[in-house]
């Protein structure tokens, strides 16, 4: 996607990224999907990304002003950072010979970063605290739950027991980017809007799944509403409709799934027209989030005078 061509005469607002670590030649590097940049900056954002290493949790504030936040895949959250067993009277945490055979099965994305959920959880809880713009897609919309108190599954498999029918298959590492299951989407909430014209009989939509079995929201904080459940009952979408209007800056959303990588086997084209909404909703308010600080800062010095200008983050709590 590319940017409109009158995006270089003005300012963007920007959407702060963390990135996520991997191993090349024996050595951790950062980064971010190339298809969560290309859709921000394709509806006219800046992305900023965030690296996830030690000491940037006590630096956010020089990442100011932050118009929007964007968090996304990676490994698991550290259970100590929410209720692993439950308080649903539905199973206890998982034993250490289960959480060792969980990240035998998946040992890219079962092993800790600690400094990722640091980073991640202190912006997800300065957006909520702000309202500030935030999407929430797979470990991203995790994330969001766990800053509102709520919790996760460690293991779906292990702690989710669905009737035989109902079993979802949530990782299929033979057809990583193929794979697609279905999830029944709720009316009335913004994930049916966007989809509405692509929905099968039952309001079914077929969605990628790129989380391994282990973790998923359990208890949805009680802030957010569900926009859509997979056949085994595990929230897929959900969003906190007192704080969605994209046009007033207003948009608090997590995804399970990655409509961002929904597209057609060797193509970029998108499953459905729907898929690229969430990004585009998401930037809307970001853009209009900015236009509200602009109307809150303080008006610059004017040249030759020795005003005192205005701290980063006013705005932000001018508008609270």
């Amino acid at each position: 996607m590319s940017p409109s061509p009158d995006l270089s005469s003005r300012i963007l607002p920007r959407v702060l990224i963390v990135s996520r670590r991997t191993v090349r030649k024996n050595k951790f590097v950062d980064f971010v999907g190339e298809y969560h940049l290309d859709l921000v900056v394709g509806y006219g954002a800046v992305p900023v990304i965030v690296p996830r290493v030690a000491g940037v949790h006590a630096m956010l504030d020089s990442f100011e002003p932050i118009h929007g936040v964007l968090l996304c895949e990676g490994e698991d959250i550290d259970p100590s950072l929410y209720d692993a067993g439950g308080d649903d009277g539905d199973g206890d945490a998982l034993s250490q010979e289960q959480l060792e055979a969980v990240r035998r099965l998946h040992p890219s994305d079962a092993a800790l970063d600690h400094e990722k959920d640091s980073i991640e959880l202190l912006l997800a809880r300065r957006c909520l605290e702000r309202n500030v713009p935030f999407l929430g897609i797979c470990r991203g919309s995790q994330v969001l739950n766990v800053a509102c108190g709520g919790s996760l599954y460690q293991d779906v498999e292990h702690e989710l027991h669905p009737a035989a029918d109902d079993a979802v298959c949530h990782m299929d590492y033979a057809n990583y980017d193929g794979h697609r299951h279905p999830v029944r989407v709720l009316p009335g909430t913004p994930l049916y809007d966007w989809f509405a014209e692509s929905l099968l009989d039952g309001d079914q939509l077929m969605v990628n799944s790129y989380h391994h079995p282990p973790q998923g929201v359990r208890r949805l904080a009680e802030r957010f509403v569900p926009m859509a459940h997979a056949p085994d009952g595990l929230i897929e979408g959900f969003y906190d409709p007192e704080a969605y209007n994209p046009g007033e800056g207003k948009f608090i959303m997590g995804l399970q799934f990655h409509p961002e990588r929904m597209r057609k086997e060797g193509s970029d084209e998108f499953d459905f027209p729907g898929c690229a909404k969430a990004y585009q909703e998401f930037v809307r308010a970001v853009v209009a989030y900015q236009g509200k600080l602009g109307r809150h800062a303080s008006a610059p010095p004017e040249r030759g005078h020795h005003a005192a200008q205005t701290e980063p983050g006013n705005g932000e709590a001018a508008q609270r």
